[in-house]
């Protein structure tokens, strides 16, 4: 990127306050307690061996040399202890908490594609990170080693690309991530698969290119999917109305049932209408998805179009023309709605990526693009909880059926 289209940051100043000092020298503390408690415990496996003379066989032998790891908070020195035996044979200590080699914590790591997503070139990273953490803790950020974690993350990424989803996956959301940047043949869509297992595990299964969301990019996305283990087709797909995807599941797994998403939906209705009329318009929209039974929700489709397709037909038509995918939600457990109903899974997952194009205008390749979209994906699902009601997913996976949310009884199960 050129420096004109980087976000401006001001030079931080190389002050340190109090507060940021009392916080790093308890890190720093916690850190040793944390590791020395890791140590004993290391020690303690080896308590039994002894040597012939009766002395044990491991025993302490010092520390490492002292390194910097950088975290949120700065950079905070760490001194790891050491082991070693006194006859041949290896027992060597290695802390699961700082691990051998590690310089910068896993949050931070996290922070860099995520500023370079936001318009910061890899040349300005350090003075990005030093905005946050300190010129000190930004020291090890140079533009080589920003280069050197993207060739890492590309790596990770497409290791990522080919791992197995052998599971049975319920439900997936789609969507296509129109970044607003050049790429080198245009402008990048990056098309994403999230699904949820019998478990309630929300999990990414795909971040692929896409050229316009067309029905060929979508279905070899479905198709290798296939090919890694998704045998089973879902039970229910959920996304916007792009037309490519939804031909394209009809094609791979034509029994998948299909939900269109109420939000988008919202939006491309309310875009018909003038700005007069859209309040009255949205609360009229919520009480059709808002509805307890599909009987209600269907009266309210019906008061909805009477009341706008004389005076607004292009905003009748919109919503009627999806009628039944967009009720679909009610053959499925009511506790699952609230997620069902909407793609906002992808949408708060990546907000940030969509709005990028306001704060930078430069030109990535599409690999680049790629690695560091899975990178922030990969930050964002560790903080996903499970499905609620996710103990009713194994019903749907069995093929159980649900009316209005609640789980239908066969005749012959009541009369027994």
């Amino acid at each position: 990127m050129d420096n004109d289209n980087v976000v401006a940051l001001a030079a931080p100043a190389t002050v340190s306050d109090p507060l940021t000092d009392l916080l790093r020298s308890g890190a720093r503390r916690l850190i040793e307690a944390a590791v020395s408690a890791e140590f004993e415990e290391h020690l303690s496996a080896f308590a039994s061996q002894k040597l012939a003379d009766g002395r044990r066989r491991v025993v302490r032998n010092g520390h490492l040399p002292d390194r910097q790891v950088l975290t949120g908070i700065g950079a905070v020195d760490v001194r790891v202890p050491k082991s070693r035996s006194r006859e041949g044979s290896p027992a060597t200590f290695r802390s699961s908490l700082v691990p051998p080699y590690v310089r910068r914590s896993a949050s931070l790591d996290a922070a860099v594609p995520w500023l370079y997503l936001h318009g910061v070139s890899t040349g300005k990273m350090r003075a990005a990170v030093a905005a946050l953490v300190g010129e000190e803790a930004a020291r090890g950020l140079s533009a080589n080693v920003v280069s050197r974690l993207k060739r890492v993350w590309d790596e990770e990424y497409r290791s990522w690309c080919q791992r197995s989803l052998d599971d049975d996956w319920v439900y997936v959301w789609v969507d296509g991530i129109h970044s607003g940047l050049r790429g080198d043949d245009g402008k990048l869509c990056v098309l994403v698969v999230i699904g949820v297992n019998a478990r309630g595990e929300k999990h990414f299964l795909a971040i692929e290119d896409g050229v316009r969301e067309s029905t060929q990019s979508w279905r070899e996305v479905l198709l290798g999917m296939r090919q890694r283990g998704f045998a089973r087709p879902p039970k229910l797909a959920v996304g916007d109305g792009a037309m490519g995807f939804w031909a394209a599941l009809d094609e791979v797994w034509p029994d998948t049932a299909q939900q269109r998403c109420w939000m988008h939906k919202t939006v491309n209705v309310l875009n018909c209408l003038p700005k007069s009329g859209q309040a009255k318009a949205t609360q009229g929209l919520r009480e059709i998805w808002m509805a307890e039974s599909r009987a209600a929700a269907e009266r309210a489709f019906d008061d909805f179009l009477e009341r706008y397709e004389d005076k607004y037909p292009k905003a009748a038509d919109c919503l009627a023309r999806d009628r039944g995918e967009l009720l679909a939600f009610y053959d499925f457990p009511a506790a699952h709605w609230t997620h069902i109903r909407t793609t906002n899974v992808i949408e708060s997952a990546f907000a940030t990526i969509r709005h990028r194009s306001s704060r930078a205008k430069g030109c990535v390749t599409r690999q680049s693009m790629l690695s560091m979209i899975y990178k922030m994906g990969m930050s964002a699902e560790k903080s996903w909880r499970r499905l609620r009601g996710f103990r009713q997913l194994a019903k749907v996976v069995e093929g159980v059926k649900f009316n209005d949310g609640i789980e239908t009884v066969e005749d012959s199960r009541a009369a027994a």
